[in-house]
Order: structure tokens, then sequence, then C-alpha cells
């Protein structure tokens, strides 16, 4: 069992199950879009994430945006980080058949790739120890910012890097000193200039 600081924040108990069984911290489930009524576990969430921290790892779909994009805005402060898992295409064991988009949740996801989500996240000690940051400059000159493709390029790279399609360019913002040097992140965007 691996253990970070952070309480790890889920969709549902299914991702609770999964997760319970490769990470030693408490996990705290939102039911799903129930968290936009339930005051009472959203003030325990924003208690978690002003003395703990919290780690957000929701699916990579629609649904899955909405409540991670919802609690961003309902616990402010530093203490939240999020982990993405990729663009998986299939169906639960447990479900009869896949969901709407056809991307497998957190429950269906191998277990080493939630291990690297949550390192890229920077709950886990990162190898890189990258000091210079990637910017929305770099992103710009990359193409990947502010151009009429832009958003084309950034999927093309976030398939590269096994990030979901939906990450915005501040998502992406977030994340990138736990997931690439500055140096990788140049040699990756040159093919897409």
């Amino acid at each position: 069992m691996i253990a970070i600081k952070e309480v790890i924040i889920v969709e549902g108990r299914y991702d609770k199950n999964k997760l319970k069984q490769i990470f030693s911290s408490p996990v705290i489930e939102t039911g799903g879009f129930a968290i936009f009524k339930d005051r009472e576990k959203l003030n325990l969430i924003r208690r978690m994430a002003d003395t703990r921290g919290i780690l957000i790892l929701t699916d990579s779909d629609g649904s899955g945006f909405v409540i991670r994009n919802f609690l961003k805005g309902a616990v402010s402060g530093g203490g939240i980080k999020h982990a993405y898992i990729p663009d998986i295409f299939g169906k639960e064991k447990r479900k009869i058949k896949a969901s709407a988009e056809g991307k497998l949740g957190v429950e269906g996801i191998n277990d080493d790739i939630i291990i690297e989500a949550v390192r890229r996240a920077g709950a886990l000690p990162s190898e890189n120890g990258n000091a210079e940051k990637i910017t929305k400059g770099d992103l710009y000159e990359a193409g990947l910012y502010g151009r009429e493709d832009s958003a084309v390029r950034r999927r093309e790279l976030y398939r590269k890097l096994s990030l979901p399609e939906r990450l915005s360019s501040n998502a992406f913002l977030e994340i990138s000193d736990c997931i690439l040097t500055k140096a990788e992140f140049l040699t990756l965007t040159e093919d897409v200039r």
C-alpha cells in the first residue's frame, strides 16, 4: 500500500474500493453529482483541503470533469492537486455496457496507470527535479494556446502523454512540472509547431 499525504477524492464507491487497494490514504467519494447538494460532505472536503490537502481523481469523461471543476470552484486554497487518468476506451467488468463516452472510469483503469497519474499530480515524489516551469508563453510558442488549431494540437500532445483529451491548457500547466521537464516539453512539441 502506498501512503500519500493528501485525501483522495473520487466519484463513487467502486472508485473508492479500487483506490483503497492501492493507497493507504483516506478516500472520500462524492456520490457523483450528489456532491452538488451535499453541504456536509462538501464542508468535510474543504476541511480536508485546508488541513491535509486533497487529490481529485475523477473519470476522464464529461461528468468527471464537471465534478472536478465544481470541486475546484467550491474548495478554495492551495490544498488541491489534480490527478488525471488518460482516455482509455473499454467497459468495466461489472457493467453490462460501456459508458456513454465509451471510456473506462477510475475503477476500470490499471493500478500502474493510476499510480502514475498520482505521481504526475505531485502527490508522489517526482524524479525529474524540474526547476524551470512550463509557462503559458511556452504553450503559445508551441502552438498549443491562443491559435485557431491549438485545441487540436493540445489533444495530440495529451495523447502522447496519456492525458485526457478534455484537459484545459490551464489544467495542463498545473500538472506540467510533475510530468515533464521544460526540455522534454520542448522536444515533444517540436513536431506540432
